[in-house]
């Protein structure tokens, strides 16, 4: 039996090869689709789940209230765990972790430099709590002596060429050195703080004493079994009652009833560590978090692209049913069951959605290092070869096969075989109704795509345009000047050179610059009279920040290096001046409450004298508001960073130019400089890979749409040959034709998009709510998307509209 089911299959799709090639690259284009995004979504889950006693490890994170803003941090103030563990006996342990270096961090031996390298220091009970396999030394002990640091296996065979031969040796590390006290396995890639060293708090005083305010390390809780993270949860309000409440008035200048009136406050919570890769949006996180709403739209885009494959499948089966009718009505007069033909169809189903899988898997594996290279996630095609997931794959297929099969096996079987053998038998109108249905199906979901890819692009290039308040172009940042300074006056010496370069058109000190620092760094300055305390984002700067970024000055002045009392001036941004209330802000004076801004012998306060008022730039992300921002003098308080505008004629022979002086200075320690645009470009790099990733399966998903509208038109066409010559050869024109061929299509089409509009207009609009700062969605986008839509099915179907139209007549109507 199943023999003959074989090879009726197969005479019919060669019998239309045009379809069975249409519907076998539309289905595996839709399967293949679907896979490469399961591969990626995929290697978003599983983070941090090596860990024994992950089930039971939190982090604690903190919400900062200010008055007119909130910032989210995992760096919390230092001695917050240990006040919980205190008063919450299901707290067995708390660690502390710190993010020494970042992604681009230095580690040194001897004369060799070891880059992008990751340091964290942390706690002497840190694998007490998190799990580590050691190969030298112990878990125990690894951390407990003061400058001691555990490598991983890999860094130590980087650093020293084996694990034996890295115990006891030193490594610098910043400003200090570690002695190796052990080597352990490398933790999976899937974890939320990668490190190659880490370094022991051990011995740090400072660590020590009490601290419930100002932002520091990361806490983790490690609970009892038994313990209800719940019930830890409903008891934080009231840790911070005991334990905040009370220094907030030495530092601050104010009781905690003022302090909460004016907007302030701590609000603490616990995240499950497995939940922390997926869910954090925490400002200060050691490598940046995914996003779980991300991979629901990417998920969604993956359902609606099988959708539209399948819709296809069905749409082109069902409308080929007629040329199988006479087959159906002949097997049903020579006694075939409906239930013989209905087995027979969904077995040619199932076989082709087996091809289909087979041709979507070679398609998998030859855009797998591709989907790897754009999304930057190592994915690898061998995940589907295991044998459990290639039966699940298998089942997919299978899944396919019977949904798409369904329909067009019932209506292929339920021909009246009498009706059929006497040629009445026309295309249903339900079974028309359907197909427009699913057409219009295809192009709702088209039209969502193109609209949301539009939407899109639009904030991404407002995001990178030059709508961020300042100036990128040319502008390169030199870092690491720690690296000078055992040179006398090493960083004012390379200042200085640099200054005198011809083609350096302007030069600043600073420590900061947009987009580099996310989460920086903060200061509370309060009026004079202790009416109003503020604690702001805080940076350093000289009398030449403003034209280097091109910031626009609206009251009173900058910094300027003739005027000896700027040294105690500040300015602030539009936001700052409304956070701390002020109408007329040029003279106002303010005091520091951080011991670092107040006098030398710090005896005295220094009384600072706001000079100057810029207008607000985006100095953090524009997921971000803008939040108040100071400036104080880099020329009184220092500077880590040298930024250049370089006149772009002469860039190449600068760039060489400033090298060459950093080289004269240090020649052991390599020149490494930033371009403040891509800096700006790297920290919107999640949202651009989203962008590509969007972009590109959104189109995919659109021809697909296109691939099932051509062989819809191509079917009508066929079916209309003989119509469209007795029109010509009645007097209708090549252009009526075509009109009259594309009409009904473009009828869909325009049905399709008013229905696409509210729904792309509502998944947008929340997408949006992401960034503080978004472009609207003008009525253009929608009138283009629909314009859009309709000229892509005016391509698809054009060709055969046109071939129909421009054909011989006389030829068509010979052939009966």
């Amino acid at each position: 039996m199943f023999r003959n089911y074989w090879k009726i299959m197969l005479r019919s799709l060669l019998k239309n090869k045009v379809f069975t090639l249409i519907n076998l690259l539309g289905l595996a284009t839709g399967m293949a689709v679907c896979l490469l995004l399961v591969l990626y979504i995929q290697s978003e889950f599983g983070y941090d789940t090596f860990h024994a006693n992950g089930d039971r490890i939190y982090r604690l994170s903190m919400e900062r209230k200010y008055p007119t803003r909130s910032a989210f941090r995992g760096g919390i103030p230092r001695s917050i765990g240990e006040a919980v563990k205190k008063e919450f006996p299901g707290v067995l342990e708390v660690t502390r972790v710190a993010n020494l270096l970042g992604p681009d961090g230095e580690i040194r031996i001897d004369e060799k430099v070891f880059r992008k390298q990751r340091a964290l220091m942390a706690d002497s009970n840190f694998f007490t709590v998190f799990s580590g396999q050691f190969i030298e030394g112990d878990a125990i002990t690894a951390l407990q002596r003061p400058g001691t640091a555990v490598l991983t296996e890999s860094a130590a065979r980087r650093y020293f060429g084996s694990p034996a031969g890295a115990m006891g040796k030193k490594i610098l590390v910043g400003f200090g050195q570690c002695i190796i006290s052990a080597v352990c396995k490398d933790w999976p890639e899937k974890n939320h703080m990668p490190f190659d060293a880490l370094l022991s708090w051990a011995g740090q005083d400072w660590m020590r004493k009490p601290e419930y305010i100002y932002f520091g390390p990361a806490c983790y809780l490690l609970l009892d079994r038994n313990a209800s993270p719940e019930a830890l949860q409903a008891k934080l309000p009231q840790m911070v009652n005991k334990y905040v409440a009370p220094v907030v008035p030495a530092i601050f200048g104010e009781s905690w009833q003022q302090f909460l009136a004016e907007g302030n406050g701590y609000n603490y919570s616990l995240m499950a560590l497995k939940d922390i890769h997926l869910h954090s949006v925490l400002e200060d996180e050691i490598v940046p978090a995914g996003s779980i709403r991300d991979l629901i739209v990417l998920a969604c885009i993956a359902a609606f692209i099988l959708l539209l494959a399948g819709v296809n499948f069905v749409n082109l089966s069902t409308a080929l049913a007629v040329q199988r009718a006479r087959e159906v009505g002949v097997r049903k007069t020579f006694g075939s069951r409906r239930a013989d033909l209905i087995r027979q169809f969904l077995t040619e189903s199932i076989a082709f959605a087996f091809a289909s899988i087979l041709l979507a898997l070679g398609l998998t594996a030859a855009f797998t290092p591709l989907l790897s290279a754009i999304s930057g996630h190592q994915l690898s095609f061998l995940y589907f070869l295991q044998p459990l997931r290639l039966l699940l794959v298998l089942a997919f297929a299978f899944v396919i096969g019977i949904a798409a099969g369904l329909y067009p096996a019932f209506v292929l079987s339920s021909f009246d075989p009498m009706e059929v053998l006497k040629g009445k038998f026309k295309n249903s109108r339900r079974g028309i109704a359907l197909r427009n249905g699913l057409v219009i199906f295809q192009f709702t979901i088209s039209v969502i795509l193109i609209i949301c890819t539009i939407v899109v692009n639009r904030q991404m290039q407002y995001v990178l345009g030059e709508s961020l308040g300042f100036r990128q172009d040319h502008v390169i940042a030199v870092e690491r000047l720690f690296n000078l300074r055992k040179f006398n006056s090493g960083p004012q010496s390379f200042f200085n050179e640099v200054a005198s370069l011809a083609g350096v058109s302007g030069i600043s000190k600073c420590n900061d610059l947009p987009a580099y620092y996310e989460e920086g760094g903060g200061a509370t300055f309060a009026t004079l009279d202790g009416r109003t305390s503020r604690t702001n984002r805080l940076i350093h700067v000289d009398e030449n920040y403003l034209g280097i970024l091109d910031l626009q000055l609206v009251q009173g002045r900058f910094f300027d290096k003739a005027m000896g009392t700027d040294s105690l001036g500040v300015v602030l941004n539009e936001e700052a001046v409304t956070d701390f209330g002020f109408k007329n802000p040029i003279g106002q004076r303010l005091v520091s409450k951080e011991p670092y801004y107040d006098s030398t012998d710090r005896k005295t306060k220094n009384i600072f004298t706001v000079i100057g008022v810029v207008r607000n730039f985006h100095y953090q992300s524009l997921r971000k508001k803008i939040g108040p921002l100071m400036m104080v003098n880099a020329n009184k308080f220092g500077f880590g960073m040298v930024t250049v505008r370089i006149n772009g004629d002469h860039f190449g022979s600068t760039l060489a130019a400033i090298e060459n002086s950093w080289r004269r200075m240090d020649s052991k320690d390599e020149f490494r400089f930033s371009f403040l645009d891509q800096q700006v470009a790297a920290l919107y790099k999640a949202e651009k890979t989203q962008q590509k990733i969007f972009t590109i399966f959104s189109t995919l998903a659109i021809l697909i749409a296109c691939v099932g509208l051509l062989g819809l038109s191509t079917y009508s066409v066929r079916q209309r040959t003989k119509e469209m010559s007795i029109r010509k050869v009645l007097g209708a024109m090549p252009g009526n034709i075509v009109l009259l061929l594309s009409r009904n299509f473009l009828l869909l089409v325009g049905v399709a998009s008013l229905i696409a509009f509210p729904l792309a207009w509502w998944a947008m609009h929340a997408w949006l709510q992401n960034f503080a700062y978004r472009v609207d969605i003008p009525v253009w986008v929608f009138l283009l998307s629909g314009s859009l839509a309709a000229f892509i099915a005016m391509l698809t179907i054009g060709y055969q509209a046109i071939r129909a139209a421009i054909s011989n007549p006389i030829s068509s109507l010979r052939s009966e």
